[in-house]
């Protein structure tokens, strides 16, 4: 037979896994805007029914509910939106590194505006064209040496300022792999932590968290496919077990290796491989993860903040032969134009009479270049030839031998426009810098859009707060029946049996 409290310990239950879940509900809210944080909830069970069933059970119409309690406390967390959240933070990872390495080089070419290549060579034409006018006048002749000087300097700064950005992103570079090695030790260890306590039946809800706010951060770096390991003994059917981190290619098809082995207990670093002894720092030539060795980096594709830092600083796939990448391929560009320049200016210039052959009456001019450089790096090391800087008599203005006489400084001035073979490409000096700063100028328009396009931040409690308000009501109106049991037992108690009284 029932108790005649059986409805007040009914109710006792139902306000107690109520409050428990306001209090979970409330600690949801507090920690509304920790990193990582994940929304929490309270699993309702029923509590057993009366009777049980058994051979002497009280003889009752049948079982009857005996109230809810509160079971696990279970994450909300959509593996889903997990997935889609680390394949967008891969790619902003990815184009805001590769924005910020194009807006650096933007700011270094610096055009189009007054002190840059464009209009530097343009007042070099100019004063060209203005010995050609007044070949005899020293005033002139001073001002092409002066502006020949500047195109040089100006070949200089372009091309030590994109190595020196070029030495700071390979700075980056390293300290980004020691970001991924860093998280794939703390994700081990929160591996570890984890194992031990699903085994016993818990469910370590706060070192999930942990762990899911470590796979974010890693997913920016590089792109990861997770995967689940189970950790045996009592772990309910709800524990998420350890993960397996693996490092994936930009579209998540191919693995490229493991990072963290959930099943071994195992941490594979990663290591990126320098060539030697080439202009400071050489290409990347290959990189390691654990015992693997691999010398292609097209898996590291468009892949997270360190695929844009490895495009960005150059990479070989030749063993340094042949180096590829944003800002090798724009100092290669540079120094083939500053060679193709230099050279056709050069032979042009060996075709014409300094004032000094016309005045020791030579009979053809000699071989006398205008401007030299280091064939290693054309670019960083073009100057002016001491002839010129010795006298400016050696300049070559003349194409007849005769004093008065400039179409040589005139055809000098044509080299502007004259085609010559620039990094294969047939065309004029004018046109390739052009297009280098044009392509230049679409790729970073590009990578700022992608990088916008790839951000995307949400925040809110209104959830939380609609659950509060739930739990709340459902408390209260436990605690109203209550008083409506009390009202009723009074009833009975003390105003049942006494009519006639």
């Amino acid at each position: 037979m029932l108790s005649t409290f059986h409805g007040l310990e009914t109710v006792r239950r139902g306000m107690t896994a109520q409050q428990q879940a306001l209090y979970v509900t409330g600690h949801n809210i507090a920690n509304a805007n920790t990193p990582g944080y994940s929304r929490q909830r309270v699993n309702f069970e029923q509590s057993p029914p009366y009777p049980f069933a058994s051979k002497n059970r009280p003889v009752i119409p049948g079982q009857m509910g005996t109230g809810v309690e509160g079971g696990t406390v279970q994450r909300m967390r959509e593996e889903f939106l997990d997935v889609q959240y680390r394949g967008e933070n891969m790619k902003y990872g990815y184009w805001n590194t590769r924005a910020e390495a194009l807006y650096k080089m933007e700011e270094i070419m610096n055009e189009p505006s007054d002190e840059g290549l464009a209009k530097t060579l343009d007042r070099f034409w100019q004063a060209l064209q203005d010995l050609a006018v007044n070949p005899s006048n020293s005033g002139a002749r001073s001002v092409v040496r002066q502006r020949g000087i500047a195109v040089a300097e100006t070949f200089h700064y372009l091309s030590s300022s994109l190595k020196s950005i070029q030495g700071d992103i390979k700075n980056e570079m390293d300290v980004t792999v020691r970001a991924v090695n860093s998280l794939a030790r703390q994700l081990h260890e929160v591996n570890r932590q984890i194992g031990e306590v699903e085994v016993h039946g818990y469910l370590p809800n706060d070192l999930y968290d942990e762990r899911n706010r470590l796979l974010d951060e890693l997913s920016q770096y590089v792109n990861i496919r997770v995967t689940q390991v189970p950790s045996g003994g009592s772990a309910l059917k709800i524990a998420e077990g350890r993960f397996t981190v693996e490092i994936v290619d930009r579209t998540g098809s191919t693995v490229i290796g493991t990072l963290v082995d959930g099943r071994l207990g195992k941490v594979n670093e990663l290591q990126l491989n320098y060539q030697d002894n080439v202009i400071k720092a050489g290409p990347v030539v290959g990189f390691s993860l654990g015992d693997q060795t691999f010398s292609t980096f097209e898996r590291l594709k468009e892949n997270g903040k360190l695929g844009a830092l490895l495009y960005s600083y150059g990479y070989s796939e030749d063993g340094g032969v042949t180096t590829k990448g944003l800002y090798p391929e724009m100092i290669g560009d540079l120094n083939a134009m500053a060679k193709a320049f230099a050279d056709q200016f050069n032979a042009v210039h060996s075709n014409g009479w300094s004032v000094t052959e016309i005045k020791n009456n030579v009979s053809s001019p000699s071989t006398k270049p205008f401007f030299t450089y280091d064939a290693a790096d054309p670019a960083g090391t073009l100057d002016i030839a001491q002839i010129i800087k010795d006298s400016l008599d050696n300049i070559a203005a003349s194409a007849t031998g005769q004093i008065g006489d400039g179409s040589n400084a005139q055809a000098l001035a044509e080299v502007k426009n004259g085609m010559m073979n620039i990094a294969g490409n047939t065309t004029t000096i004018q046109n390739f810098y052009e297009s280098l700063i044009g392509q230049m100028a679409v790729n970073a328009q590009e990578a700022k859009r992608l990088s916008q396009n790839s951000e995307v931040l949400r925040q809110s409690v209104d959830e939380e707060m609609m659950n509060m308000m739930k739990f709340q009501h459902a408390y209260n109106a436990s605690a109203r029946m209550i008083t409506m049991i009390d009202q009723m037992l009074d009833k009975i108690i003390n105003n049942m049996g006494i009519v006639g009284r």
